[in-house]
């Protein structure tokens, strides 16, 4: 039987020991989810080309990763204020600071609206008015600000 002293049982609830920490900018992203924006931060990355063009670490290990929720980026044409959408947030049972990248894109002939929610892009996908292609690429970008902006459409 083992038995915990109060001593132990508070230095186990006290914080780790991170040693000492200084202050770097870090670019804040927005993103959508649901409708608003949050805000994020990219860490890194696992492909070499988008590392190197973002300033951020590149980690092979990272396209090894399955199963995470996906965030999606629109290449080409787009709505004004189009930004990246989220496929969840913190506080949603699957949120995972890991995104699966996926590139959307509009067929000829459509006019873009701004895409909020991924339920929306997956239902344009759906109707044929744009596509929706699997990057094979995995990002870390922690959500830091959940609805830091105002709701939109």
């Amino acid at each position: 039987m083992i038995r915990l002293t109060a001593a132990a049982v508070l230095a186990s609830a006290l914080p780790f020991h991170l040693g000492p920490s200084a202050q770097r900018p870090l670019a804040l992203y927005h993103g959508y989810y649901d409708g608003h924006e949050d805000g994020y931060v990219i860490t890194d990355v696992s492909s070499r080309a988008q590392a190197a063009a973002w300033h951020v670490n590149y980690s092979a290990e990272l396209g090894a990763v399955k199963g995470a929720p996906r965030q999606f980026f629109v290449q080409g044409r787009a709505a004004s204020g189009q930004l990246a959408v989220f496929g969840s947030e913190p506080g949603e049972s699957d949120y995972n600071p890991l995104w699966e990248e996926v590139v959307v894109a509009w067929k000829a002939g459509v006019k873009p609206v701004l895409l909020v929610r991924d339920d929306q892009i997956d239902a344009l996908a759906k109707a044929g008015k744009l596509v929706e292609r699997d990057a094979h690429v995995v990002v870390n970008a922690p959500i830091t600000s959940v609805g830091s902006r105002a709701t939109v459409g």
